[in-house]
């Protein structure tokens, strides 16, 4: 019998009730609860056009195709977004005027009107983002009466609904298993500190094709049950872990599968990442609201960056931290109760999910085709559609996620949300969308599209330039300097605004001390602007492409993210930006070779590019993360004061990649403490590591689950004597000869285990 037949046999029957009446040498651990199946049935899409002609009907017969909300919120909601209109095109038609002004109107050509035309577009994209960030600097300074706060939830001693069931989601698809391990076994714990671990469950939802990496998150599914025991609240026996042989609609169709299997037997689910970390109270605080506003259909919490020590993360993780908060409140200030979900470290309504928010496939078999890659934006809007609320809850604390070790994974995600984001600017003519929900089917394609046009903008400016004209369509600054002051003016205003607020709110609520000190916040916040602005034309540049590359019809592979800190070497990083390099190289020489004096005008794009490469690999050294952590610079709160959570989630992170298999087996290495100064000691530890995971297929097949539990946790016990920093040296000989005799199976468990965890031919799904 297989390993996943083992853990899995007591799922295929019918019922639980025949549970009862099986014979004792029978039982087997079930890695799922019983099946209680529910309906999820796609609604079809109606396309672009019939949708715009079913809206404008409905208009011209003065029908509203979007389900009002009878909410306090509504029409204040509306007044702040007419107000974000007003000032987004007033700042917009302002900032073109003095484009026209300053010369553009003696160029009244072709070229001349499309430059007009996308700068109007392109200032109105950064105005609206300043805007917003306007929005929460005010809303984070006053607060605001409409928002969805903790407060708004029951009271803390009133007890919750024993039917309030919740699933806790964890997606995970070729994930490094120590970081989801980790981070779940401090989400779990600190929910059971919480006292109210009995309204949850926890599911480890795998879509993982590597079979060495499905025994080793056996093996961490096992080794985290036995660590959380056998308490009273039971939540050890309510860690599930389920594996899908057809891995279709990607994680939406992992969520959508569990709906269907279970999704009746929950009032609520959380959706988790890979690398989510979650506290006890967040948890519960969101069951509580969940509770008390019962048109609430998904609670979204603003999770917090962190977690690796790059200088890539840690700058991300600083603006998120500094400035990336105003954007969230601000956002949440004009969307109210229609807002964002961002697919994880959210709380959704299961009931009216399963009904609305299954999604179809988009017609068309290109890059803008088939599955829907982002779909946590347009579970959002169906969500709305069926008439309940979705909100963005900034003020919710404890939620956390990592950023991308470096700038080549950071585009790699990018390149899937840049698709997924094209994709969804086809619903926007779907009939009965809150118009909301159409803006940011809008607003998310152009976070994308805004690469090119910004590039095509700038193109259409060099032309004369590159070919010698002196009649340059751009700002004659001998003849008017004060449209060119003006305009450089308005646009520095629109991009360091946000910066500067968040820099004055963090001094203002005297947080200073949580980044190092006033001094230090200031010159991290610099230090930050401007590595983004170095990043900003390599962004540029890889989002044209990846828009190209969507708009042609190009397919997209789905790569799990990297979740732990490698280094980019310099021949990754040539290869990558190299070519850039040496066109933009070969472009100077070219037209400069007339006009040196011109070389101020092409800096700011030009010196970026060619420093691609050496940024590249230089802000992705670790080594250079720790050393500004440790004088204080890029410093945010969560690392000064770590949340208990997080100082869990930590130590278990370096405990598995030190202790179990899990990190060799996802690819990565494994350190060697320096408590262990043998020889023997780290050869025999490393090769035992490989062999944590598979060594459970090594087990005899007719083996009954107490038998292979022991097996297990017997292997994981010597491997932790001979790799724990604390380990004493007079335990580890006694250790060495079991340990020689796992490593010498090794060849031969791999093959096993790589037989028996293959899915026989011509099988259907997984049944459980």
């Amino acid at each position: 019998m297989s390993l996943e037949a083992v853990v899995t046999d007591a799922a295929r029957e019918p019922q639980a009730a025949d549970l009862r009446h099986r014979p004792a040498h029978r039982e087997r651990a079930r890695s799922a609860p019983p099946l209680l199946r529910g309906a999820m049935t796609p609604r079809p899409w109606r396309g672009f056009w019939p949708g715009l002609a079913i809206t404008l009907l409905a208009l011209l017969l003065g029908r509203d195709t979007v389900q009002p909300l009878a909410a306090p919120w509504a029409a204040t909601a509306r007044r702040r977004r007419r107000a974000l209109l007003a000032l987004v095109v007033g700042s917009a038609a302002l900032a073109t005027s003095v484009l026209w002004l300053g010369g553009m109107a003696s160029e009244a050509g072709l070229l001349a009107w499309l430059q007009v035309g996308l700068f109007a577009l392109l200032f109105a994209w950064i105005a609206a983002g300043c805007v917003t960030a306007l929005m929460g600097y005010r809303a984070l300074r006053r607060g605001d009466v409409h928002a969805l706060a903790a407060d708004d939830a029951l009271d803390a001693g009133a007890a919750i609904d024993a039917g309030a069931r919740t699933a806790i989601l964890m997606p995970i698809c070729n994930e490094d298993v120590a970081t989801w391990a980790s981070g779940l076994r401090a989400t779990i714990e600190s929910l059971r500190a919480s006292g109210q671990a009995r309204h949850f469950e926890v599911f480890i939802l795998s879509d993982t094709s590597r079979p060495e990496l499905r025994a080793a998150e056996l093996a961490a599914w096992l080794a985290l049950r036995e660590t959380l025991g056998s308490d009273d609240d039971g939540i050890a026996g309510r860690l599930h872990y389920r594996w899908r042989q057809r891995r279709t609609k990607r994680k939406a169709g992992n969520v959508m599968d569990f709906c269907r299997r279970w999704g009746r037997a929950y009032r609520y689910m959380v959706v988790l990442d890979a690398d989510s970390v979650m506290s006890g109270e967040t948890l519960v605080a969101m069951l509580r609201l969940m509770e008390s506003q019962p048109r609430v259909g998904i609670l979204q919490t603003l999770p917090r960056g962190g977690g690796l020590d790059t200088l890539h993360a840690r700058a991300q993780a600083f603006a998120g931290r500094v400035t990336g908060r105003l954007f969230s409140a601000g956002l949440s200030w004009w969307q109210l109760g229609e807002s964002h979900y961002w697919g994880h470290n959210a709380m959704l309504r299961v009931a009216p999910f399963m009904r609305h928010c299954a999604l179809a496939r988009l017609p068309g078999n290109g890059g803008l085709g088939g599955e829907i890659l982002s779909h946590d934006f347009v579970e959002a809007a169906l969500m709305r559609r069926a008439g309940f609320e979705v909100w963005l809850v900034p003020a919710l604390e404890g939620s956390y996620e990592q950023q991308p070790p470096h700038l080549i994974d950071e585009l790699q995600r990018d390149r899937r949300w840049c698709q997924g984001n094209l994709q969804n600017a086809r619903l926007v003519a779907e009939p009965g969308l809150a118009g909301v929900h159409r803006a940011m089917f809008v607003t998310g394609a152009l976070s994308y599209a805004a690469s090119p046009l910004w590039l095509a903008f700038v193109l259409l400016g060099a032309v004369p330039w590159l070919a010698g004209s002196s009649t340059a369509v751009a700002l004659d600054a001998a003849a008017l300097p004060w449209a060119t002051l003006a305009l450089w003016g308005l646009t520095l205003a629109m991009l360091l605004l946000p910066r500067v607020l968040g820099v004055a709110l963090v001094l203002q609520r005297g947080e200073q001390s949580g980044y190092g000190g006033g001094i230090k916040l200031v010159g991290s916040a610099l230090a930050e602007a401007l590595l983004s602005a170095l990043q900003a034309p390599v962004r540029m540049l890889a989002h044209s492409s990846f828009v190209l590359s969507a708009l042609t019809g190009l397919k997209l592979q789905w790569i799990s993210p990297s979740r732990t800190a490698a280094d980019v070497g310099w021949r990754e990083a040539a290869s990558r930006f190299g070519l850039v390099g040496a066109l933009v190289a070969a472009g100077l020489a070219w037209g400069l070779a007339g006009e040196p004096s011109d070389a101020w005008r092409v800096a700011p794009l030009a010196l970026p590019l060619l420093l691609a490469v050496p940024l590249a690999v230089m802000t992705s050294r670790a080594s250079i993360g720790r050393v500004l952590r440790d004088r204080g610079w890029l410093l945010v709160p969560e690392e000064a004061q770590p949340p208990l959570v997080l100082r869990r989630a930590g130590r278990y992170a370096r405990e598995l990649a030190a202790v179990d298999a899990l990190a060799p087996l996802a690819g990565g290495k494994a350190p060697v403490a320096a408590a262990r100064p043998l020889a023997w000691q780290r050869g025999l530890s490393l090769a035992s590591l490989a062999l944590a995971g598979l060594f459970i297929s090594a087990a005899p097949r007719g083996m009954g689950h107490a038998e292979l539990s022991a097996h297990v946790l017997e292997t994981q016990r010597i491997v932790m004597l001979a790799t724990s920093p604390q380990a004493e040296a007079r335990v580890l000989p006694r250790e060495k000869p079991r340990l020689q005799r796992v490593a010498a199976s090794s060849q031969r468990a791999t093959r096993q285990q790589a037989q028996w965890l293959a899915p026989p031919r011509g099988t259907s799904d997984s049944p459980i």
